[in-house]
């Protein structure tokens, strides 16, 4: 039997109490009309009432302007002859695409269908966002030989954030996809998950767990990044140090040779041609040997 779709943005309670056939309790209620709070993405759940089932999904959705996308709360309540999505306005007033959801009631599908479309959007739309991850990935690693210590630090703590957000959200998703599957949501004696969507589910759950470790791997080549940024500054102190080294061992043998010959000898070392010529002599001749050395080691 083809579903009635009914999308709602931003709606009242009294505006949610129109479209359903059935009350709500006030907790699910309360879900479905508390505004999306900027900055805080939604954390996905699902809850079974009865004959119905409610879902809160957290999309991510590339932002322009920004590092990092933003996670619009979609919600989305079925029964067996109807589906309601509930779409919360996010910053700048953008909304949670429901393409796959139109798709459906477009065609008539049954409502388990509809409500399985805005799950397997969302896992979609964690595949695209690991994509975008993986660029910045390569982008930062193809650059950070170009950007400055703060850049680096900023790009790096921003995708560590982001991982984490993207994996939060994934793997709260899977496990509405997990507890379809298994059977553990109490739907009464509806017909609202028959077992043929019930395999449907398994793909969108196997999405889901394919998302969690490509998350994993990406958060592995981050910290290869940051391994490598961490030994490019190793190296470049080195550097530093050895070139410190060098220039006090040109240092230490003049100053040496003057403070022996600053010593009050009498005798020979009274004549000008002992203090001065031969203590520059020596000077310049050790300070060209150490040069030489040094170039033949490599180390200038």
């Amino acid at each position: 039997m083809a579903a009635e779709w009914i999308d709602l943005v931003d709606p009242s309670r009294d505006d949610i109490a129109r479209v359903l056939d059935t009350p709500l309790p006030d907790g699910a209620m309360e879900l479905l009309t508390t505004p999306a709070r900027d900055g805080h993405a939604a954390v996905p759940i699902l809850e079974g009432h009865g004959g119905c089932v409610l879902a809160v999904l957290a999309r991510p959705v590339a932002a322009r302007g920004k590092d990092r996308p933003d996670y619009l709360e979609l919600d989305v309540l079925a029964t067996p002859a109807k589906v309601v999505t509930v779409r919360k306005s996010g910053p700048g007033g953008v909304l949670p695409p429901v393409d796959g959801v139109a798709a459906q009631a477009d065609a008539g599908a049954p409502a388990g269908r509809v409500f399985q479309a805005a799950i397997d959007d969302c896992a979609d739309a964690f595949l695209e966002l690991l994509d975008e991850l993986y660029e910045s990935i390569d982008d930062l690693e193809d650059e950070i030989d170009r950007l400055t210590g703060a850049d680096v630090r900023r790009r790096i703590t921003t995708l560590r954030n982001e991982l984490l957000h993207a994996r939060r959200a994934s793997s709260a998703t899977r496990g509405i996809a997990r507890r379809i599957v298994d059977g553990r949501v109490d739907v009464g004696r509806s017909e609202l998950f028959p077992p043929e969507l019930e395999n449907r589910f398994v793909d969108t759950y196997e999405s889901l767990v394919r998302v969690t470790e490509e998350l994993d791997v990406a958060r592995d080549l981050l910290g290869g990044v940051r391994d490598f940024y961490q030994a490019k500054i190793a190296e470049q102190q080195n550097e530093v140090a050895k070139t410190l080294t060098v220039i006090a061992a040109l240092v230490l043998v003049p100053s040496f040779i003057v403070g022996f010959y600053g010593q009050n000898f009498g005798g020979h070392f009274r004549d000008w041609y002992w203090s001065i010529g031969v203590s520059v002599g020596l000077i310049v001749a050790t300070t060209a040997v150490q040069l030489v050395l040094f170039r033949r080691r490599r180390w200038i």
